[in-house]
């Protein structure tokens, strides 16, 4: 597809004179509209000026790219317009607006538009061209440099802007020294000998991923080639990540250039000179960015350790498939627990404001208004658990195809029975099969290339898994689940109590690792069965390590430094909160004597959980939700003898300090 298949001739107009900024736009939304691309026109300019008020799309040298996606487009589209006196359209550098491309994008655009669109962005840049657009004296010359510019027979040194036919055949020996030059540029700006790494890296992002992101890109990358820099650009655009940066890359490049205006992972660039900036900085101060990149003045950028968590399901080419596979399933994990945990303390305190009916024990949690209306949104938020979980473990396998067959998937499994499991699988097949959709797909005829991920990656992908899911997964995972419920039901007391050893022990392990997230994950899946022994086993068990922390820091202060013991007594609150992460510090400084403390304190908090018959319907909370636990005091006991347990090994095995 070509920029002119988008730009139709009632979609420019070349003298225009609008009054003021919001004229201009009202008047290339009119032009838009000529063209037939907008369903709803009023619905598509209030996402421009939506748009506007995120950021002038006034990027300075003349040029404007007012710009959205919307459910106002029908169609991707374009719209043109040469002011020759200027308009004052909020540009960043303060100079009239001259030339202006409008871009409409559908709301889910195909691929093929939006990079139509940002080739186009970033061919603006190119002062020449720009003027040459500014200057056309027909609709027909203006298309016609368009095409020219496309194609590569654009070149400011020829009379007219044009080559001719016999200015565009070169001479054996030119073709043979731009073949030998192109060849060479593939590895050269990338490779030297004193650095085989790109020395600055950049991110590029606007918020609707059309315009501002490949300009920025496209500037940078100019700039860097104009002053020697090898550099490679991540365009965070509406179709996705395109030329992502490596690991390997980021750890040898002297500074990272993030100009966006919408989130990046940032937990990646841990340690390394950053400059953050604004987008439109990307295009307008290209050089200013690389110089200071170069300088070596940059701040260092330190990620917190929530964007370091959420950085862990991020997939590097060097992981083994065993990594990647745990990765792609913490990515599921960790969308789906704020529906967990939301949902799951509202059905909690669902059944804290109910009143027990014996003569309808089935309608406990929903006896009274209140507690009707809480187990109602509780509800709603918990069944998406499953949809969720299988939707983002197929994104991270696929990407953005991958999800509605994931959703999908998650679905079927939860209204056919094989619950957590069978979600757990589907997310896996679902990313899987969507990937080999795009493979079978992948001959297709260029011209059906926009219709891959609006058709035949949904279309396909949801046929695929729901086969899959309905024939393969559910009878064999479903008969599964009834066999380990029944065993749960009937388990002895002592099978019970080395299963909550079992899970309250894998909580302290890691203590926010696999094996610690894995627990979690089995007691947030047994909820959603109507088994909730496991759940609290899993969180007495997590509670432990930083509660027997702050003991020992409390009662055996001779074992540990000044530092250790003020930061102990937030161990407290950690604690009590079920955030078992707060003894990492802990365990990082002394894992011999910690780890081995704390997993048996945990694994004993877990077996007199099970021992004392306690239930827990919040898959969070600490004692917080402590009033929905069944028996709630020997629960307390259960936490409160583990910890002091972990506190006094840790207390013998751990040696004095000297003063």
């Amino acid at each position: 597809m070509k920029i002119t298949d988008l730009l139709k001739p009632q979609s420019i107009l070349l003298h225009a004179a609008p009054t003021d900024k919001a004229d201009a736009i009202y008047t290339l939304g009119d032009l838009m509209d000529k063209s037939g691309n907008l369903s709803d026109k009023a619905e598509y300019l209030k996402a421009v000026f939506a748009r506007e008020e995120a950021g002038s799309t006034g990027l300075g040298d003349g040029i404007a790219t007012p710009h959205a996606k919307s459910n106002g487009v029908k169609e991707a589209g374009l719209a043109a317009m040469v002011v020759p006196n200027g308009v004052d359209f909020d540009a960043l550098d303060g100079q009239p607006s001259r030339l202006f491309f409008m871009i409409a994008a559908p709301e889910g655009a195909a691929d093929t538009h939006v990079e139509v669109l940002s080739k186009l962005a970033t061919m603006v840049i190119d002062p020449d061209f720009k003027n040459a657009l500014i200057q056309s004296a027909t609709v027909d010359r203006f298309l016609e440099l368009i095409t020219a510019k496309e194609e590569g027979n654009f070149d400011p040194s020829v009379e007219g802007y044009i080559k001719t036919e016999d200015e565009k055949a070169p001479s054996i020996t030119d073709a043979i020294e731009a073949k030998a030059t192109e060849a060479i540029e593939k590895v050269v700006p990338k490779v030297s000998v004193d650095n085989p790494y790109y020395e600055v890296l950049a991110v590029t992002g606007c918020p609707t991923g059309i315009a501002h992101t490949y300009m920025a890109a496209e500037s940078l990358e100019r700039k860097a080639k104009e002053m020697g820099i090898s550099l490679k650009v991540e365009k965070n655009g509406a179709s996705g990540i395109k030329d992502a940066l490596t690991a390997e890359e980021i750890e040898h490049a002297k500074c990272i250039i993030v100009a966006s205006d919408r989130q990046v992972e940032m937990a990646r660039f841990d340690g390394k000179p950053i400059i953050q900036t604004k987008v439109a900085n990307g295009i307008n101060k290209a050089e200013e960015l690389l110089r200071e990149a170069m300088s070596g003045t940059a701040p260092v950028y330190h990620a917190s350790q929530s964007d370091k968590d959420s950085a862990e399901s991020a997939i590097d080419a060097k992981d083994s498939f065993g990594r990647q596979i745990y990765k792609h399933l913490m990515n599921g994990v960790s969308h789906m627990l704020p529906f967990v945990i939301g949902g799951g303390i509202l059905i909690a305190l669902a059944f804290l404001f109910d009143t027990f009916n014996p003569t309808n024990p089935s309608g406990f949690g929903s006896g009274t208004p209140l507690s009707a209306f809480l187990m109602k949104i509780g509800g709603a938020s918990f069944g998406f658990m499953l949809p969720v979980l299988a939707g983002y473990i197929a994104m991270s396998i696929a990407d953005r195809p991958g999800l509605v067959a994931g959703f999908v998937g998650g679905l079927l499994a939860s209204q056919g029975g094989s619950g957590f499991l069978g979600a757990l699988i589907a997310g896996f097949a679902a990313g899987y099969l969507v990937l080999l959709v795009k493979k079978l797909v992948s001959g297709l005829p260029q011209a059906l290339e926009g219709t891959k991920p609006v058709l035949f990656y949904p279309v396909l992908g949801v046929l695929f898994i729901g086969i899959a899911i309905t024939f393969i997964i559910n009878p064999p995972v479903s008969a599964l689940n009834e066999w380990l419920m029944n065993s749960l039901q009937t388990m002895g007391t002592t099978s019970r109590i080395l299963l909550g050893l079992v899970f309250g022990a894998m909580m302290s392990v890691d203590m926010g690792g696999p094996v610690n997230k894995a627990a979690y994950v089995i007691g947030t899946g047994a909820l959603a069965t109507g088994e909730y022994g496991i759940m609290a086993a899993v969180m007495a068990g997590g509670m432990v390590p930083p509660l027997a922390i702050a003991l020992c820091t409390t009662f055996f202060p001779s074992r540990f430094t000044e530092a250790e013991r003020k930061s102990g007594i937030t161990n407290y609150i950690m604690g009590l909160s079920f955030i078992t992460e707060g003894a990492i510090p802990f365990a990082a400084a002394d894992p011999i004597r910690v780890l081995p403390s704390c997993i048996i304190g945990a694994g004993t908090a877990g077996a007199l959980s099970m021992f004392f018959e306690c239930t827990l319907r919040a898959p969070h909370g600490g004692i917080f939700v402590v009033p929905t636990i069944g028996n709630p005091l020997l629960y307390l006991a259960s936490i409160a003898i583990g910890s002091v347990v972990a506190c006094i090994i840790l207390a013998i095995v751990k040696p004095r300090l000297n003063k």
